[in-house]
C-alpha cells in the first residue's frame, strides 16, 4: 500500500463527503418530519442520526486502522461483515421509518441530486488509481462507470423539478445507477485477495485502510440507500406532503 497523507486533496474527499453525507441526512431527516407533521421530534431524530453514524464511522475506522480488515485468511474474511453490514445498514435506512419520512417528505428532486456526490467521489477515486493506491478496474479508466451517475444527477434532478419530468425518466435514470453501483461494488469484492479475479497485482486492499474505509461504509450505504429511497418515494402518491 503506497504511502498517502490526509493533507492530499483527493484523500481528504474521503473524510469530508462522508461528513456531508450524514449531514445531508440529518438535515433530511429534520425537514421531512417537520412537513410530515411531526416537528417536535425533528432534532431528536436528527441528533439520533448523528449520533450512529458516528459510533458507525468510528467503528469501521478503528476497524481499518488495526488491522481487523485486513485478516483475509479468517472465514469468513472481516471484510465480508463490513459489505453485508453495509446492505443491510443501506436497507435499514430505505425501509425504515426514517425512510418513510424521507420518502414522503422530500421532494423526489432533492433525492436524486443527493447521488450528485458520486461525481466528486469518482474524481477522487481517481486519482487514487493515479496514485497506484486503488487498481485501474475501479476507476473510471477501468471497469467503474459510475461517473456517469454522479455526473447526470444534477441535470436529472433539475428537470424532475423545474419541469415535472416524467416519471419513467427518474426511473431509468434510477435504475441505471442502481446497476452501475452493483457493478463497481461487484469489481471491489472480486478485486479483493480472497478471489484476486484481475490478478495479484491488482488487488482492492485499499479500502481497509482508513480514511478508506468510508467509501463501502457511508458512501456505498449512501448511493444504495438512496436508490432504493427513489423507488419508496416514486410509489408515494402525488397527493400525499412532499
Amino acid at each position: 500500500m503506497p504511502d498517502y497523507s490526509l493533507v492530499d486533496i483527493d484523500v481528504l474527499a474521503f473524510v469530508v463527503i462522508p461528513i456531508v453525507l450524514v449531514a445531508a441526512l440529518a438535515w433530511g431527516i429534520a425537514v421531512a418530519s417537520r412537513r410530515t407533521g411531526e416537528p417536535y421530534n425533528a432534532t431528536r431524530r436528527a441528533l439520533t442520526v448523528v449520533l450512529s453514524a458516528g459510533v458507525w464511522m468510528t467503528t469501521t475506522w478503528v476497524a481499518a486502522a488495526s488491522g481487523v480488515l485486513r485478516r483475509w485468511e479468517a472465514t469468513p474474511p472481516p471484510f465480508t461483515l463490513l459489505v453485508v453490514g453495509v446492505v443491510l445498514l443501506a436497507f435499514l435506512i430505505a425501509f425504515s421509518g426514517y425512510g418513510r419520512r424521507l420518502a414522503i417528505g422530500l421532494p423526489l428532486w432533492t433525492l436524486v441530486a443527493v447521488q450528485g456526490f458520486r461525481l466528486p467521489l469518482e474524481l477522487a477515486m481517481h486519482g487514487m488509481y493515479e496514485r497506484g493506491i486503488m487498481p485501474e478496474q475501479m476507476s473510471y479508466s477501468g471497469r467503474n462507470f459510475d461517473v456517469l451517475t454522479g455526473a447526470t444527477a444534477i441535470f436529472v434532478a433539475a428537470l424532475a423539478r423545474g419541469t415535472r419530468a416524467p416519471r419513467w425518466v427518474v426511473t431509468a435514470w434510477n435504475v441505471a445507477g442502481l446497476a452501475l453501483l452493483i457493478n463497481v461494488v461487484t469489481i471491489a469484492i472480486v478485486s479483493t485477495p480472497r478471489f484476486a479475479y484481475f490478478g495479484a497485482d491488482r488487488l482492492n486492499v485499499w479500502v481497509t485502510y482508513p480514511p478508506f474505509v468510508w467509501l463501502p461504509a457511508v458512501m456505498v450505504v449512501a448511493a444504495l440507500a438512496g436508490h432504493l429511497l427513489i423507488l419508496r418515494a416514486q410509489r408515494v402518491p402525488d397527493d400525499v406532503v412532499r
